[in-house]
């Protein structure tokens, strides 16, 4: 009967288990530091360029799985002078816009120093 009992209890924390994986790995659920799920997650702040833009890189990334990654990524890149950068968690790929020279360097020092690996920066 103890045995029953424990056999019950293992099966039904896999199953909460499972369920969790599966909406961390669609991006629907908390991680990342995203809170418990019922906290909305910080929106990434819009940017716009001073100039007109004078360059556009697509940078490839691999780690992102929920809304909050993105948000990250998103205000890493807005953070460096005359950049303005989209990501999509679709397409693991941020669109970036420079109104000044900028290194690919800085663009993958930003991404990286928020816990992303950059596969990719190719100019658009």
């Amino acid at each position: 009967m103890a045995d029953a009992i424990i056999i019950l209890v293992v099966v039904i924390i896999l199953i909460f288990a499972l369920k969790g994986s599966i909406k961390h790995f669609k991006g629907e659920g908390a991680c990342c530091g995203g809170g418990s799920g019922s906290v909305k997650t910080k929106k990434a702040k819009k940017k716009t360029l001073d100039g007109p833009v004078v360059g556009r890189r697509t940078i490839r990334i691999s780690g992102m799985h929920c809304q909050n990654c993105v948000n990250s990524v998103t205000n890493a890149l807005n953070s460096i002078d005359g950049v303005s950068a989209e990501v999509s968690l679709k397409d693991n790929c941020a669109e970036v816009a420079c109104d000044r020279p900028v290194d690919d360097i800085d663009l993958k020092q930003a991404v990286e120093k928020v816990g992303f690996e950059v596969v990719g920066i190719s100019q658009a």
